[in-house]
């Protein structure tokens, strides 16, 4: 399992969760316009043909599952588990053609079967080490900027969601992250493990 990316770099990950959604594109703008890459964590009942799903593969970054539709899997046996998740891959990697090799658990919620699971489909469960609240601060967005930029550290996985409050905050996040002197970077594009 992946918590935080490595020491030895003064870089962090941003991490968005819940897509593909309708604002998928100007997220994918900002990020361009930045030089800034992501990963994002799909959930694979959002993923169709209008989402901008080519250009994230196209613009060099990452995508993972997070599930069908966002259950709690703690809630459910191994056998479903597994085959929740392994649905999710299917759909992802039959639409994209891409391999899937990056697994984040719906509310960040695991036991040892989630892991048991991910782990017999070949994925790399990936949690965050800064929660920018973003989903809690649809009226206070510069809010979602303090919560991450106050608890930066170098390798820190930093959890965001395509929702309309971070994508209105984001280049002024990412100028606050640079500011204080970290890169962006991703995890491996090839299911290389954890670092």
């Amino acid at each position: 399992m992946v918590t935080i990316g490595s020491p030895n770099e003064k870089s962090v990950i941003l991490t968005f969760d819940d897509g593909p959604s309708r604002i998928l594109s100007q997220i994918l703008d900002v990020l361009k316009d930045e030089n800034v890459p992501a990963m994002f964590f799909w959930q694979s009942r959002l993923l169709h043909h209008e989402r901008p799903w080519l250009r994230v593969i196209k613009e060099g970054h990452l995508i993972g599952t997070h599930s069908i539709n966002h259950k709690d899997l703690v809630k459910l046996p191994f056998e479903k588990q597994l085959k929740d998740i392994k649905t999710s891959v299917n759909v992802i990697e039959d639409m994209t053609g891409e391999k899937i090799y990056y697994f984040r658990p719906p509310f960040g919620r695991y036991n040892e079967d989630t892991l048991k699971a991910a782990q017999q489909l070949g994925l790399t469960t990936v949690m965050w080490r800064i929660a920018s609240i973003d989903w809690e601060l649809k009226d206070k967005p510069q809010q979602i900027i303090c919560n991450v930029v106050d608890h930066l550290e170098e390798g820190a996985i930093i959890l965001l969601h395509e929702l309309k409050q971070t994508l209105h905050i984001l280049p002024e996040l990412i100028h606050a992250i640079r500011k204080k002197g970290y890169s962006f970077t991703t995890l491996p594009h090839r299911g290389s493990g954890p670092r």
